[in-house]
């Protein structure tokens, strides 16, 4: 037998005893190469080189040796793969598994959800590396093996080649099989198939499966509108929409979100499964496309290129409510910190030095403004992507799509979503254009960036406790080293820096995506979607997180800023009308010199009587603390 395929070797002959498996699961890596990285191929195996591996007697022993060829496999169970000691018996010593034992077996369902590198080694001596079950599949058909996919652990199911009941259905490319309890159809399994690239499906964001079905709802209800489509099939779509937009059926939302093609793989997904769905509910079986046919009907009036970016669209639109609305909870959060502080003295500093007075209310209310200032931008932001294209179909043209189409979906897309969304002017235009996604992932990275600087100013102002500034103390969540006894990190501000510079890295994702757009269509608009929804997720789950779990439970030390105010030089500042800026310095670079107060020094020269200090010095003076415009009004309740 001569195989092919880079993922798999024959390589040199064991003795017929030896049992050569390598597991690679997501929780470990039992045997790799000295010196390779676990979590990698590479680490398992080289072009053609393989691992042998002896077993004692009493792990080859566990069950009965069938030597019949066509005896029923073993099942591989999930402990088999990530272990060196357990090893289905009809796979060892002087045994060997048929065509259709190997079948069998790469078709079992705890296989097919277990990634895995295994080599056999069979009655002729020779051990057959698998780098993949497509791979297996390979040389039990004697066929060419596919393109090598790096094996690792991934959150994303792929199927197997269906082994149990199928139907058949065609496309372009002809006729395939599909397991006949799946709601995708054929060109979801060939994308399958061909995209097993990021263990990210389009359902790890259910706001995206939702917009799909608000997207084919208002396009079906348009085409009512116009008389292209009739009214029954209508109602079996709208059947269909609803029970996805109630969470129903997202598991058969399964394309990887890493795709070429433009998003037709994610477009036809969406078609075959809303399909199958309607004619389940109105009695009848999947794939009866003659009653409900995922082009012809889910697909009436479209293309990809306009209900892709318009379901992306009408996702971010819907969930950017939810993040503004987190985001007010968390300038609450510091605005009541403010309050509780109002009145407690620290110092202000710029470029880290010792600047003027200030008051930890009036710290902590400038964080939540500044917070109040992003969700106004992301409010704003939003207004771009309420223009949409659906009806632009192919490249803008609108062929295919009856008179009326364009205005009436953008009408029903409104009422769907309570949002003002519009037809756009230029369809050729709005075909190609990004500007919406640039917009509002702009609109994400300064969240963030405001968001990383607030905490970055908590790690500062907690830092210590004793050889930092240690003016306030953070909810101590967990031990901070596996070394230093009784060290604990500011945890939960270095989370939020953590999720900021990723959407940074998305929004410059965005960036290049965005402007690399030929002619008519951007085909890039897959990873756009994927990155600003990562970033949509990752801004909302985060300020959750650092308001209930730090900013809720921030305390003020009074003792460490009492000192500070204290021994201060800074207010020397509010001398200079005064004195005069060169006499200030002087004082100011004697006390640094001595290191006595500024005020100790001001009496000691007499500079100033009792009641000038009281009235020019007064730290709380210096502060021009206005508690009226920190007090809520009704509008803001």
């Amino acid at each position: 037998m001569r195989l092919h395929g880079s993922d798999i070797n024959v390589s040199r002959k064991f003795k017929s005893n030896d049992i050569v498996l390598i597991g690679f699961t997501a929780s470990s890596t039992q045997l790799r190469r000295p010196g390779s990285r676990p979590g990698t191929v590479s680490a398992l195996f080289n072009a053609n080189e393989a691992l042998p591996v002896t077993f004692p007697e009493s792990a080859l022993k566990k069950r009965p040796v069938s030597s019949r060829d066509d005896a029923a496999p073993p099942r591989l169970r999930a402990e088999d793969a990530h272990t060196n000691t357990c090893i289905p018996d009809a796979w060892r010593q002087e045994n060997h598994m048929s065509k259709k034992g190997i079948m069998d077996a790469i078709s079992n369902a705890t296989l097919r959800n277990v990634a895995l590198v295994v080599a056999f080694a069979f009655a002729s001596g020779y051990a057959y590396t698998l780098g993949s079950p497509s791979a297996l599949r390979a040389i039990a058909q004697d066929a060419p093996a596919a393109q090598s996919v790096p094996v690792q652990p991934t959150a994303q199911t792929v199927p197997a080649a269906p082994t149990g009941q199928t139907r058949l259905e065609k496309d372009l490319l002809g006729e395939k099989a599909v397991p006949a309890d799946a709601y995708w159809g054929v060109q979801t399994a060939r994308a399958l198939e061909n995209f097993q690239i990021s263990g990210i499906p389009i359902n790890h964001y259910p706001g995206f499966v939702e917009a799909w079905a608000i997207v084919k709802l208002a396009a079906a209800r348009a085409n009512t509108d116009v008389g292209a489509m009739k009214p029954e099939k209508l109602a079996a779509i709208e059947k269909a929409t609803d029970a996805v937009r109630k969470g129903k059926y997202h598991d058969q939302f399964v394309v990887d979100w890493y795709q070429g093609g433009a998003g037709t793989s994610t477009n036809m997904n969406a078609n075959e499964v809303l399909a199958n769905i309607a004619l389940e509910l109105t009695g009848h079986k999947k794939g009866e496309y003659s009653i409900v046919e995922p082009h012809d009907d889910l697909n009436m009036s479209q293309s990809t290129n306009d209900s892709y970016p318009t379901a992306i669209k009408v996702a971010l639109i819907l969930r950017n409510d939810k993040l503004t609305a987190e985001l007010e909870k968390l300038a609450d959060a510091f605005r009541a910190k403010g309050d509780a502080y109002i009145d407690t003295l620290k110092m202000g500093r710029t470029e880290l030095q010792d600047a003027v007075p200030m008051t930890v209310g009036q710290e902590f209310h400038a964080f939540a403004a500044s917070i109040d200032g992003e969700i106004q931008l992301l409010r704003d932001a939003e207004k771009y992507l309420y223009t949409v294209n659906m009806g632009a179909t192919a490249i803008g043209t609108g062929i295919n799509a009856p008179k009326g189409y364009a205005e009436r979906t953008a009408m029903h897309l409104a009422k769907l979503t309570g949002k003002p969304i519009v037809p756009a002017s230029d369809m050729l235009a709005a075909t190609w254009d990004q500007q919406g996604f640039v917009v509002y992932s702009s609109a994400l990275k300064s969240v963030a960036i405001k968001l990383s600087k607030i905490a970055s100013d908590l790690i500062l102002l907690t830092s210590g406790p004793r050889a930092g500034l240690a003016e306030i103390t953070l909810p101590a969540l967990q031990p901070g080293s596996s070394i230093m006894p009784g060290k604990v990190n500011p945890v939960m501000p270095e989370l939020v820096n953590l999720v900021a510079f990723r959407v940074m890295g998305n929004d410059y994702t965005v960036t290049l995506a965005a402007h690399s757009g030929q002619l008519q269509l951007n085909a890039y608009e897959p990873i756009e979607g994927l990155a600003i929804m990562e970033s949509q997720a990752l801004l909302y789950n985060t300020s959750m997180a650092f308001r209930t779990q730090c900013v809720d439970g921030i305390t003020v030390n009074k003792k460490v800023l009492k000192h500070d105010m204290d021994t201060t030089v800074g207010i020397v500042t509010a001398l200079n009308p005064v004195l005069g800026y060169e006499k200030t310095s002087e004082l100011a670079a004697e006390a640094y010199k001595s290191g006595k107060g500024i005020l100790e020094i001001i009496r000691e020269k007499k500079l100033l009587t009792e009641q000038q200090i009281a009235e020019l010095l007064d730290p709380a003076k210096l502060t021009n603390l206005d508690k009226s415009k920190y007090r809520r009004t009704p509008s803001q309740d």
